[in-house]
Order: C-alpha cells, then structure tokens, then sequence
C-alpha cells in the first residue's frame, strides 16, 4: 500500500478565531485516513495549514503503515523537526494520527486495539473552562458569558454538576468582577492582595455550594510568572484542588521552582512538544500530571512514547483536546490504554455547534463519563460540510 495524496484543509466557522486545520491520506487501496492539527484557536493556523503541505510532499509513495519509518523522516530530514515547536509538531501529528487511521481501518481494529488494548470502556471526564460559561454559545478565549461574581462561579459549577460531572476546571484569573478581562500587566510579577482575594471568595463559594466530593483543577494558562503562580497556589491549598494547570510559561527549572513551593499536584503539557522536551520534567519531578495534546506532541506515536515515560515516574497522564471532535476521538483511545490515565478533558468548545458539524461523530460525556470508540481506526473522521466550509490543497 502507498500514500497517493494529502488532502490539507483549513476550516473556516461561524466563530472567526475558531479555524481548525485537517488533513485526509488518500492510498492506492481506497483506504484513507484523516487527522488534526491541534492549532484551532488564537492563531498558527495559516502557518499549521502550510507545515502539513511542507510534511506531506515527502511522505508521498511511502507505505502508510510503517508510521515509525514515517515519523523518523518527518522528524530527521525537515531540518526545523528537531527539538520543532507546536507548528512543526502540529503538522507531524496531524498525519501521524492519518496513518494510525488507515492502519486501524487496514486491519479492521480500532487504534486502542493496535496501541495495546483499551482498559476501560468510558472515562472520566472534567468540565473545562468554566470561566466561559457552561453554555452552548461560547465564541471562543475571551468571549462567552464571563463568570464575575463568586455567586456566577458557584452556579456554573452547580449546573456541570447538576449534568453528572464530579470535577471542573476554572481559570479564576480571567475576568474581573465587572466582566472586564485582565491584562497581562495585572496577571504577572507578585499579584496585588486584591486578586488573590478575588480568587480565594471563587474557590471558596464554590466549595460552599458543591461540597468536598467536587475535583477543583485551577487552570493558569501560563499567564502568571512563577512569584505569581507560588502566591494562587499557595493560598489554594486549603482548598483541595485536584491539580494546578500551567502555573508559568513552560521551563522545567522554574516549574521545579513552584512544585518545592505549593502542595498542590502540578500540570503541564500542551505547550511542551515531543518526548526529548517532556524528559527534563520526569527528571526533576516538578509535574505530577502530564497534558500532551496528540494534535501537537507528535500524533499517536509520540504521545504513547511521553505517557510511558511518564509511567515509569510515576506521573499521570491527561491529554489536552480543544479542537474538533476528531482529535476527542484520537484522545479517548490512547487514554483508555494507558495505565496512568486520571481524567479526560472535555472543553466547552466541545458543546458549541460552530464545532459539532466537522466529523461524523461528537462525542459527549453521560453522567460525567465518555464512552471510548469501537469501531476501526479513530472511529470518527472529517464531513463533506468540513470540505465545504475549507480551503482544500491536495498534495500529490
């Protein structure tokens, strides 16, 4: 079997910041394969859509099961492949997760079949970013229905928990209490009493209303420096929070620096890409939960090599999905097979209709819980009205 072409698209939706970028491997045998690169939102878009083109004219004729032989090309004779960031990354994994799909489809098995056997037939799911709102409507960072009030944030949780969730992530540092977004002025170097009171009254309203059985994650999308950082964590302890997201810009030393400091288990991983950059972080333990997107980590058979590492130090493993629900599907099979798997993120975006006419499937958590995909390959793949909302370029 051979790879014949690539079909790149890059998707346009009713929300203007949301442009997923897909790919579809055609082979000589009918079989195809779809995947995606994890760059949906803000920007990289353009640039993601240009990397998977770049990737794809020298995969071509190459056979799409020797997805090893593939990924070691890509890598090795791109030049920028080594150590690469999210744009490289993101465009390697999108056709790492196409070829785990044609060979899923190949051998009739779903991919957790091929990576092992599934573990558990549905996972755990959290409710994410409720800063936004728990609505139908989010419009993407920065927009939705702003939670202000420390009354907004304990009814926001009540509603995940009223839909059987039993934990949330929240970025408390988003909006102010009039709605207002902060800066980055307001967000780095050592935090002004007057946040760190904001967010202790959120935390603390929402432990009054849900009780102790509710997983807090506090999320920080890196905007805090690590003064910052040490100073939410530090106050959040009483509080029983599951796990502190991001609490700085992604560097093993300074995350070191805030693990010694906060007695909270510490997350990272979206913006940390490939085995060689997650390696520090196992070697001085300042993270006790790993968060690779498959999307932009290196596809399938990247992140499977992260979460082993992860394994042997003892460090979990929840990937980070905000794209379209094909890349829900990819996540859900390397998470019912791994050992160290804790939770699976289900982000808001995943309950907005600008994302659910993408792919065939939009899997959905029941009772806080997501079932894992049955049937061969990724169990989802890319619709005619992605094709039709998208400017297409096939590599041939």
């Amino acid at each position: 079997m051979k790879i014949t072409k690539v079909d790149v698209l890059l998707v346009t939706t009713a929300n203007p910041i949301w442009r997923p970028i897909l790919c579809r491997i055609h082979t000589d045998e009918g079989i195809y394969g779809d995947g995606e690169a994890a760059v949906a939102y803000i920007s990289g878009q353009t640039a993601a859509f240009g990397m998977i083109q770049d990737l794809a004219k020298i995969i071509i004729g190459m056979d799409p099961l020797k997805n090893e032989v593939i990924w070691d090309k890509m890598y090795k004779s791109t030049f920028w492949g080594q150590n690469g960031g999210p744009i490289v990354f993101s465009g390697m994994s999108a056709l790492d997760i196409a070829l785990w799909d044609i060979k899923g489809k190949y051998y009739n098995a779903p991919i957790h079949e091929l990576l092992g056997g599934k573990r558990r037939d549905k996972l755990r799911a959290y409710a994410s970013q409720l800063q936004f709102g728990w609505e139908m409507d989010w419009k993407g960072p920065g927009t939705g229905i702003p939670q202000c009030t420390a009354e907004d944030y304990a009814k926001v949780c009540r509603k995940a928990m009223d839909e059987g969730y039993d934990a949330v992530k929240i970025d408390f540092f988003t909006f102010d209490k009039d709605g207002t977004p902060f800066t980055e002025e307001e967000r780095t170097r050592l935090i002004k009493p007057y946040y760190i009171n904001m967010i202790e009254e959120r935390l603390a309203a929402i432990r009054k209303e849900c009780g102790p059985d509710l997983d807090i994650i506090i999320e920080n999308h890196s905007f805090p420096d690590a003064q910052g950082a040490v100073q939410i964590g530090q106050m959040a302890e009483k509080y029983r929070i599951m796990y502190f997201e991001e609490p700085n810009s992604p560097t093993p030393y300074m995350q070191k620096y805030i693990a010694d400091k906060v007695n909270i288990p510490q997350a990272s991983g979206e913006r940390i890409y490939s085995r060689w950059q997650y390696a520090p972080y196992f070697e001085n333990q300042s993270l006790q939960v790993i968060q690779p997107d498959i999307g932009n980590c290196g596809g399938i058979t990247e992140a499977k090599k992260i979460c082993d590492m992860a394994y042997t130090y003892d460090v979990s493993v929840q990937a980070h999905v905000c794209a379209t629900p094909l890349s829900t599907s990819v996540a859900l099979h390397l998470e019912s097979v791994i050992p160290n798997f804790v939770i699976h993120e289900h982000h808001v975006a995943n309950r907005c209709e600008f994302n659910y006419n993408l792919s065939k499937f939009n899997p959905q958590p029941v009772n806080g819980y997501i079932e894992v995909p049955n049937l061969p390959g990724i169990g989802n793949e890319i619709t005619e009205e992605a094709y039709r909302l998208a400017q297409v370029v096939t590599i041939e």
